[in-house]
């Protein structure tokens, strides 16, 4: 009997996450707060040079494009 109640208090244990005890946080949830912050800034940036993008893909097909070849170096 007394062996049972080992094992699984050594199976609760096991089973609960480290981080939450201490505090702190588990590496996962670092990475996922990283990766969703980086995720946001990679948005924001694309949203402010669209339009500069934009302007230099119509410059570029006005200049020709592929077809303008060695014409504008």
């Amino acid at each position: 009997m007394r062996e049972q109640r080992a094992a699984a208090m050594k199976l609760r244990r096991a089973r609960r996450p480290v981080a939450r005890g201490r505090g702190g946080m588990s590496g996962q949830r670092v990475l996922k707060a990283e990766a969703a912050l980086l995720g946001g800034v990679v948005l924001a940036f694309l949203c402010w040079e669209i339009p500069s993008l934009r302007r230099e893909m119509r410059l570029w097909r006005m200049a020709g494009g592929f077809r303008a070849g060695h014409r504008y170096p």
